[in-house]
């Protein structure tokens, strides 16, 4: 089945808000932009952290455990294990078997569903929270459950052949450094494949409520954490050592009745703002008047609101000798000054 049936199918079966993707694949470019500093985090944070860790790692694994012993955790999995599947499709199309994968912040194992044992023999789980891996989905695929940072990967160097991670590098304080220790487990010529929340995420919700703060509090504060740019992504994966990349992306919205309904969901799904400049809490009127401004900007026709999920892809290959390789310059046999003739010639060819 060609990935668009196959993407076709899951659609129609989502049990959660319908999920509408905006499809806007295409090829970015790898220069990048420096980086900007992040705040630095409030008085009483722990060692370490500064301008360089914008997260709260401890947070978001409370959050991600909570999140996972909730009464019906699979309630508010609609958007991970859309986007599970979509990397699923990406691991079929690569025509080969993986005897040994990762699956770097893996959650509830929202990849491993999709997968088959005919193309993951076996496959290792890792993930900051212990009570979403207790009580991962299980799978066809022989699995291996670890609780670790993805900053930080427990593995020797040359160990798999495959590695995927979905919608968890947003939150590591180091994404250079994850691509580094992802790359370094890798075997030569393995791949790894994987998605995180772009820059336009949720820009209905982080606009209201800046409105909203605005008006009834004379000033704002960051509720959206912030995300990598994509120009930006190309080139940390090829600093990190991986070549022949692909980056591209698309957007999922998700229809709820009204602003606390998304973020309602958001709880449920862990992703809650984890930032050291968070503000721990919003008023009451505040919170109205954001509802409101998200209704009357964004609304649709039938009364719900839209929220906008942007999502990265990217693959990139560990080198191996046996892979492709640019033909040395000045080798070319045919003048791009000659294209411009291929027309007669087929036209005489046919005569």
């Amino acid at each position: 089945m060609r990935r668009g049936a196959r993407e076709a199918e899951r659609m129609r079966g989502l049990a959660r808000p319908a999920l509408r993707a905006r499809w806007c694949r295409r090829l970015w470019a790898l220069p990048a932009r420096a980086a900007a500093a992040s705040p630095s985090p409030p008085a009483g944070a722990s060692p370490g952290s500064g301008a360089l860790n914008p997260f709260d790692r401890r947070l978001k694994r409370k959050q991600k455990n909570w999140a996972a012993l909730q009464a019906e955790p699979a309630k508010c999995d609609y958007l991970r294990e859309e986007v599970g599947g979509r990397i699923a499709d990406r691991v079929f199309d690569v025509a080969r078997t993986f005897p040994l994968a990762l699956d770097v912040g893996s959650g509830r194992g929202y990849i491993a569903q999709h997968l088959t044992k005919e193309t993951v023999e076996k496959l290792i789980q890792v993930d900051i929270a212990e009570n979403a891996l207790k009580n991962a989905v299980e799978s066809e695929i022989p699995t291996v459950r670890v609780v670790a940072d993805e900053e930080f990967l427990p593995f020797k160097e040359d160990t798999f052949d495959l590695v995927v991670s979905s919608l968890s590098l947003h939150w590591v304080n180091d994404l250079p450094k994850a691509f580094k220790e992802i790359h370094q487990v890798l075997k030569p010529d393995g791949v790894f494949i994987g998605a995180m929340f772009g820059g336009d995420t949720l820009y209905e919700l982080r606009c209201s409520l800046q409105l909203a703060e605005l008006e009834r509090e004379g000033g704002f504060s960051p509720h959206v954490s912030p995300f990598t740019a994509v120009a930006d992504l190309g080139h940390l994966l090829a600093r990190a050592g991986f070549n022949t990349l692909t980056v591209d992306t698309d957007e999922i919205q998700v229809n709820y009745p009204g602003l606390f309904e998304v973020m309602e969901d958001l709880q449920g799904m862990g992703e809650s703002n984890c930032s050291w400049n968070r503000k721990p809490l919003l008023h009451r009127e505040t919170m109205l008047a954001a509802a409101a401004i998200y209704q009357e900007m964004y609304g649709n026709g039938d009364g719900s609101v839209p929220a906008t999920f942007q999502i990265y892809y990217m693959i990139g290959w560990k080198y191996h000798e046996s892979q492709a390789k640019p033909a040395q310059r000045g080798s070319a046999t045919v003048s791009f000054g000659d294209l411009a003739k291929i027309e007669g010639l087929l036209k005489r060819g046919k005569k």
